[in-house]
């Protein structure tokens, strides 16, 4: 069992196509990209937080089917555009507007806003976040875990801590 964490897929979202430019000529290929990658990923019984802006637009049954075609646990951090239809959809495990957790001996704080400062952060705590589509420069210990910054799909902590270190060795 791995847990992975994603954000910002803006499921039925045209804007992410104009203003993020994702390379998908429309919206239908958008979302069945994102559902192969994260079922590319995801095993049935893996856990994954998606920490906020999972639909904008698509009607209830649309998201809902969303959230079932998709493999995993999912747990939703809320973000700014999820709407009505992402939270009454059944097969979240929880929602939440933050959470901490641990993973493996890394405590995280997770919330779909990047922050300044977090809960421990100078004892080593982890801040993951969405919102950003990848566009904020770096913190320590604080990571944007968007599609948009991991190639359309979830991720591990240990790929997102792995990724910063070669970065910063090069």
């Amino acid at each position: 069992m791995t847990t992975y964490f994603t954000s910002d897929t803006h499921f039925g979202d045209p804007r992410v196509l104009r203003i993020d430019r994702r390379p998908f000529p429309d919206l239908a290929t958008h979302d069945a990209a994102l559902i192969e990658n994260w079922n590319a990923v995801v095993a049935p019984d893996d856990t994954v937080w998606h920490l906020g802006d999972f639909a904008l637009g698509p009607p209830p049954e649309r998201v809902q089917a969303l959230v079932a075609a998709l493999n995993g646990r999912k747990h939703l951090i809320i973000g700014n555009n999820d709407g009505p239809a992402t939270l009454a959809a059944q097969g979240w495990a929880n929602i939440a507007h933050y959470a901490e957790i641990d993973v493996g001996d890394v405590h995280l704080v997770l919330c779909h806003y990047a922050f300044r400062t977090w809960n421990r952060m100078g004892r080593g705590v982890v801040n993951l976040h969405g919102h950003s589509h990848g566009k904020l420069k770096p913190v320590t210990r604080q990571y944007d875990v968007g599609v948009d910054a991991w190639d359309f799909r979830p991720v591990t902590l240990d790929t997102i801590l792995s990724t910063r270190r070669r970065r910063a060795a090069t």
